[in-house]
């Protein structure tokens, strides 16, 4: 069961066809998301080889199943980042991602297995928060010299969420999506 909870809308969707050469993501108008992710982008697949965030589970570059096929990032999240590390801007092509949507409080935030449904009826499940690093930093020193060291710790709880593809369909700028919430209440055997 879902609640839904707020309407967004799509501000920018683009993919990073090589990571290795460059982080920097190509803007496109529209996506087309398959179960694989999205086509072409370098988080795209079923499977990816396990890397350093999942080093507690399993040893580098094992096969597991693909929950990091997309990054979401808010424009209200990339705005408070580039007033930490004195940008006027902060353009999700320097951070690889694949959309940024307006209109979501808190984007970072949101639980885990919340559905994001697009008009077409294309739906993400939210995997987990994206935990920032050092990767952006080249790009952002680009744009504004010695603003890049700061990404790391300006980022903390506002780098957006990484996603998996529930139903394919397309992804545009302009569109509008919605944000369902799972209908459960937080773990109480967590350690705060």
């Amino acid at each position: 069961m879902f609640l839904e909870s707020h309407t967004a809308e799509v501000m920018w969707t683009g993919s990073v066809s090589d990571r290795a050469a460059s982080l920097a993501a190509a803007t496109r108008s529209s996506v087309d998301v398959t179960f694989a992710g999205l086509p072409g982008d370098d988080h795209a697949g079923i499977t990816r080889p396990a890397c350093s965030r999942t080093l507690e589970l399993y040893a580098v570059g094992t096969e597991i199943k693909n929950t990091r096929q997309l990054s979401v990032v808010s424009a209200e999240e990339l705005a408070v980042i580039a007033g930490k590390i004195g940008m006027d801007e902060l353009s999700p092509e320097l951070l690889g991602a694949n959309l940024m949507i307006r209109g979501i409080p808190s984007l970072t935030l949101v639980p885990p297995s919340s559905r994001l449904q697009f008009a077409s009826g294309a739906t993400l499940v939210v995997d987990m928060r994206n935990m920032p690093c050092n990767l952006p930093a080249p790009g952002i020193n680009a744009v504004k010299p010695g603003a890049g060291r700061k990404f790391k710790a300006a980022a903390a709880d506002l780098r957006g969420v990484t996603a998996w593809v529930q139903r394919e369909g397309r992804i545009a700028i302009g569109d509008h999506l919605k944000l369902f919430l799972p209908a459960q209440p937080a773990w109480p055997g967590r350690a705060r």
